[in-house]
Formats: structure tokens, sequence, C-alpha cells
């Protein structure tokens, strides 16, 4: 039930489609009352919120946080007993269509664990995701990962695929029965940087200590200044995913999948 209702809850609240419903809701209203000042007031307000939320720095300022709260180990651990990557980063439905792996934006997911193998070729590599689809299919996201790792040169059937998944804290829940972990064993997981608090706050949860490997970023580091974008809809795709991010935590904290409201180093 938790999961149709996150999904539906984001359908219509997530901020670019709560936008846009306001927007359509504007021009209706100025529509039907032409001379209705509180009309032309309420579309000039939201015209305002887009423009705002598209160009100013605030997605910038709502995702460094969460990049920024964990880093990579310096010095990276000499060995390691596995390696784990989130799903998130793949198409299944694309991939199924057009007979060729598809990635998204979090991309970097995918081929970190490549470098990663190439790195520690004796650590186990786990792939965890099924379908995070609200009406889930056949396609899902281990299958695309199998292919994508065979495709660039690592022997697939050697990876462990966990492909029963649809959120973070099944991706905790459903890996760590999987690979069993032990005592003293040091295991990389590897996800996007804005993800990362969120998802480490859900193997704590199961209590499966891993080690934050965290790729895909969308900010520059710390002391670089902003530089402003006119790039509304890259904009706007931020400031989805950070508060995408932001609610979640929050959310799996109060319903007890994760350790911490904001979890940290």
């Amino acid at each position: 039930m938790w999961f149709v209702l996150s999904k539906l809850y984001w359908q219509f609240f997530s901020p670019v489609n709560l936008l846009i419903g306001l927007l359509v809701v504007a021009v209706v209203w100025l529509l039907v009352r032409p001379r209705s000042r509180l009309a032309r007031r309420f579309v000039v307000v939201v015209l305002l919120a887009v423009i705002v939320l598209g160009v100013l720095p605030i997605p910038w300022l709502m995702l460094r946080p969460l990049e920024e709260r964990f880093a990579k180990p310096v010095p990276p651990p000499a060995s390691v007993a596995g390696i784990i990557i989130l799903g998130g980063a793949v198409r299944p439905n694309m991939t199924a269509l057009r007979g060729e792996v598809s990635l998204n934006r979090a991309a970097e997911r995918m081929t970190e664990a490549v470098a990663l193998m190439r790195r520690y070729p004796a650590a186990r590599l786990v792939f965890t995701g099924a379908n995070a689809s609200l009406f889930p299919n056949e396609h899902t996201e281990a299958a695309v990962a199998r292919r994508f790792f065979g495709e660039m040169g690592l022997d697939a059937d050697a990876v462990a695929y966990e492909d029963r998944s649809r959120n973070t804290y099944e991706n905790a829940l459903f890996t760590r029965d999987l690979v069993k972990p032990r005592p003293g064993e040091t295991w990389l997981m590897v996800t996007s940087a804005r993800h990362m608090p969120r998802a480490v706050g859900c193997f704590r949860r199961v209590g499966f200590a891993v080690v934050p490997w965290p790729v895909d970023y969308e900010t520059p580091p710390p002391g670089t200044p902003y530089e402003f974008s006119f790039d509304m809809q890259d904009n706007l795709q931020d400031l989805n995913d950070a508060l995408h991010e932001w609610i979640g935590m929050l959310a799996y904290w109060l319903i007890g999948y994760s350790s911490e409201p904001y979890p940290g180093p």
C-alpha cells in the first residue's frame, strides 16, 4: 500500500507536474472569467513561480547538501568484499522497445560499476532493482543490467542480480538477504550522490553496513561559484530530484524504512 501511495502522490505533487497543473487551472480560470482580477493575478503568480524556480539557483541550493553529505573514502579501500549497484539508471521498457540498452541521467551508476570491477576484480558485484513503475511488467532493471554488463565486457553471469525490489528500502532488505554480509567485510554502495543519504539510511535500518560511493553529481564542488543557467527544463528537473529526496527521506524515517531523518557519515 505504501508503494502505491508514494507513486500516486508523486504523480500529482511533483514540482513540475504541480506547476503544470496550476498553470492549466490558471488558464482555464482566465478563459472562463476573463474579467476576473483574481484570475489574472493567479496567472501572473504561477508564471512567476515557473520562472523563479526555473532560473534562480533554488534547485542547486537544495541539491548541494544532499550531494555533499557523503564522499568517497580517501584513500579508497585496498580491497572490498563486494560492490552494490542500486537500480534507477536503466529504462527497462525502452530497452525492450528499442532492442538496445537504454540509460537515463543516472547512467554513472552503471558505468562506475564497470570501473570499480576493474579496480577490484575479486569483489562480488551485486545489482539490485526490479521495476519501480506503478504498473510493473515483465521487463526488469536487473535484466537490462545483465545485458549492459555483458556488453561492457564483464562476465554478466558472475554478477548477482536482485530482481524483486521496487524502492530503496527493498533494495537494502533484499540485497542483505541475498549476499548475507559477514562482520568485518567491506561493501561499497554505488548510487547517485543526491540519493545517497536516503540509501544509507535504509541499509543502516536493515543492519547492512556499507561504504558510500556516490556518483552522478549535478552540482559542482564547494567553493565553485554558481553559474546562472537559463535551461529551465534542466533546472526544474533538478528541483524535482531534490524535493523527491528530501520528502523521501522524511517519509522513509516516519514509516520506519530509514534509521534517521537525515543520515550522515
